[in-house]
């Protein structure tokens, strides 16, 4: 489901571009989950939307990598298996903590407020048990260290990783309860404040590492 606020955002976007944005946050947050099955007219109906814009978004995010379109028109979530989250992992660690570093060198003090006020969310959400909450939050706090880098490049290649293993979140949250999940973003936000360039890359492969160890154990206990 949409916040308000991202809905007031998204008001006076094409119709296509909505729904894109729209299916991107239900693969994203667990909306939908790895394996299930959805179809062009299920969605149609689930996202109130016309035939043509669910088609193109899901051009567009099969072609990311977020979707697999299979036989007899269906379409699934990826199911991630060991090779992949080996891979995904790799990626992430090459990318992530160099994000954070950058973020470092650049953040200002408004930037790191704006952290911490998320970061506070994401505890309440973590504290209330509530998974949606919590994987946007986790998410957006993601998102908006990644914004202070100032590098679009690095940023969307994360941004497509997330795309990825997010749905897998769900399931970790599921099976662990969002009080078991790593969260090194207390050591991030310090060494953002201090400037701290080789602290804050640490942090943050620390974070990378430990959620998709997460994720890597939910598969082999599923």
């Amino acid at each position: 489901m949409n916040t308000e606020a991202e809905n007031s955002g998204r008001a006076g976007l094409p119709a296509h571009e909505r729904v894109y944005r729209s299916l991107r946050d239900l693969i994203l947050f667990g909306g939908l989950a790895p394996g299930e099955p959805v179809t062009i007219q299920g969605l149609v109906e689930r996202l109130d939307a016309g035939m043509t814009p669910v088609r193109e978004a899901l051009r567009r995010l099969s072609a990311e990598g977020a979707l697999n379109t299979m036989g007899n028109r269906r379409i699934v979530v990826p199911v991630l298996d060991h090779k992949a989250i080996t891979e995904l992992t790799e990626a992430r660690l090459a990318l992530e903590p160099r994000l954070a570093a950058r973020a470092a060198a650049r953040c200002s003090p408004e930037g790191i407020a704006q952290l911490r006020e998320i970061d506070l969310r994401l505890d309440q959400a973590i504290l209330k048990g509530d998974v949606t909450s919590y994987l946007r939050e986790n998410h957006a706090f993601h998102q908006h260290m990644n914004q202070m880098a100032d590098a679009p490049i690095l940023t969307d290649l994360v941004d497509g990783l997330w795309l990825r293993f997010g749905p897998s979140l769900r399931i970790v949250c599921g099976q662990m309860g969002t009080r078991n999940l790593p969260d090194m973003h207390k050591d991030l936000l310090e060494a953002l404040e201090s400037k701290n360039i080789e602290a804050a890359s640490a942090a943050m492969a620390g974070d990378v590492s430990q959620g998709m160890d997460q994720i890597a154990q939910s598969f082999e206990q599923g």
